[in-house]
């Protein structure tokens, strides 16, 4: 198979044009199914940079709700759930819910196609502890400025954020997404949007590192 970013590209590049920057996640998750595509960012097991913050940073679980943005196949929002969350998760890709329906069965896990841009409204301000993981990269500009004060709005009071991106240094361009990395001034959004900051790291992954990755802990006050 060629390169799977490659067609990621060609897909949202495709969909953008038509004026629907976020229907090629259903696209490529329908192309996935039949065998036709990948999805990059599916690593059939939850996120390692995710276990690493939880081993040094456990937070309370008992009686807890949590939400995860963007859930694709599950493997975060299993996690949290194991961890004693009672956890939603959610994504705009309906094929994407129903595979991980059949992936776990047996679940815990509250699955729910939706769009953050228009969620329930009960879902507001809701969640002891929300989840995002590279799915606000996967906008492009003008979405990205409206999707990081859309899943702060997610967060209850003294609840956190766990946000972990592709990053960009001041003045480095942004390339050609998705995914586009996002820069520092971004980030920076979601204490804009009525959250404290915790905690910010930078790091590269050991296989890529050329690759800058953002991870931030943020609390609604």
């Amino acid at each position: 198979m060629s390169d799977p970013r490659a067609r990621v590209r060609e897909i949202a590049a495709e969909y953008i044009r038509k004026g629907d920057a976020t229907g090629w996640f259903d696209a490529l998750y329908r192309e996935a199914a039949d065998g036709k595509a990948a999805i990059p960012w599916a690593d059939m097991e939850p996120n390692s940079r995710l276990l690493e913050f939880w081993k040094a940073h456990p937070l309370q679980t008992a009686g807890k709700r949590a939400l995860v943005i963007g859930c694709g196949l599950g493997d975060d929002s299993e996690q949290l759930a194991a961890w004693g969350f009672a956890t939603t998760a959610f994504d705009i890709s309906k094929t994407a819910i129903e595979n991980t329906r059949k992936r776990y069965p047996n679940s815990k896990v509250d699955y729910v196609v939706a769009d953050m841009f228009d969620p329930p409204r009960e879902w507001l301000r809701a969640f002891d502890f929300v989840l995002e993981i590279y799915t606000v990269q996967a906008f492009p500009a003008n979405l990205r400025s409206k999707a990081i004060p859309a899943i702060a709005e997610f967060v209850a009071p003294n609840g956190h954020l766990l946000a972990i991106a592709r990053g960009r240094g001041e003045g480095e361009a942004e390339g050609q997404g998705p995914p586009w990395p996002l820069a520092r001034e971004e980030m920076d959004g979601f204490k804009r949007a009525g959250l404290v900051e915790e905690s910010f790291e930078e790091y590269t992954e050991p296989e890529l590192p050329w690759v800058r990755r953002f991870r931030a802990l943020y609390r609604r006050p």
